[in-house]
């Protein structure tokens, strides 16, 4: 009687493990997750959604080291850039802390697209939005065009040189007089300003100019995420205890 309950035990017991180690699993993924997104976001300059890679959370408890993490946003902020779509990949996010760190990145990249509207907001939000009437794009031929006050139009190209990104005016002119020099000058400021500052160290490799906007690619090396200042206030984000 006693034998032939054995096996039954056994399986039930086994069964009573595997579903505290999913469910512990579970748990601990998701705070990781709510951990990550705390330090991330003000990388980003917005809310991320945060997914994990295929090494088992319970692992990374033990050894402070997470194989693989993607952060996506729909409303990203880089220097004065608004509305940028944002799908990031960071590899090999190392936990140890130190005096110095919050822990390292072995690597990243990131696809990123700023659509002509979002280059238009952008363009409001730094007080010049009032002058551009328009913004388009022109794949075949990789060009923004700003229409200002409906009468002028002011044509760039931003192009990746050197690791960074060159925004190069070629055509600007009113009713075949040129456009203000200060007014160009502000459009293409904040076009630089907005596609030279990125999250991670990551820098550009290629852009391209589509219907709809700009498609950027990063990549970046390792990254040291910087240590939260004696005189910083921000509480620790939730889940990193866990891992601290």
């Amino acid at each position: 009687m006693t034998r032939s309950k054995t096996p039954l035990i056994l399986v039930l017991v086994a069964v009573l493990v595997v579903a505290a180690l999913l469910g512990g699993e579970l748990f601990f993924r998701q705070q990781i997750k709510s951990c990550l997104a705390g330090q991330l976001e003000s990388e980003i300059g917005s809310q991320v959604d945060v997914g994990l890679g295929w090494k088992p959370i319970l692992i990374s408890l033990i050894d402070k080291q997470v194989s693989s993490v993607t952060l996506d946003s729909n409303d990203a902020r880089f220097g004065p850039a608004e509305g940028m779509t944002v799908h990031a990949e960071v590899n090999d996010v190392n936990f140890q802390q130190s005096a110095d760190s919050n822990g390292t990145i072995g690597s990243s990249s990131a696809d990123i697209d700023w659509s002509t509207a979002g280059i238009a907001s952008t363009l409001q939000s730094q007080g010049i939005g009032a002058l551009v009437t328009g913004v388009t794009s022109d794949a075949s031929a990789g060009t923004l065009s700003f229409a200002v006050g409906g009468l002028a139009e002011l044509t760039v190209k931003p192009v990746v040189a050197g690791g960074s990104v060159d925004v190069q005016t070629v055509g600007a002119s009113i009713l075949g007089l040129g456009i203000p020099t200060d007014l160009v000058d502000s459009i293409v400021g904040v076009l630089s300003d907005s596609l030279q500052q990125y999250p991670l160290d990551m820098a550009p490799t290629s852009l391209t100019v589509t219907d709809s906007g700009i498609e950027l690619t990063l990549q970046g090396d390792q990254y040291t995420l910087p240590p939260v200042s004696a005189d910083q206030t921000q509480q620790t984000p939730e889940g990193c205890s866990l891992i601290a």
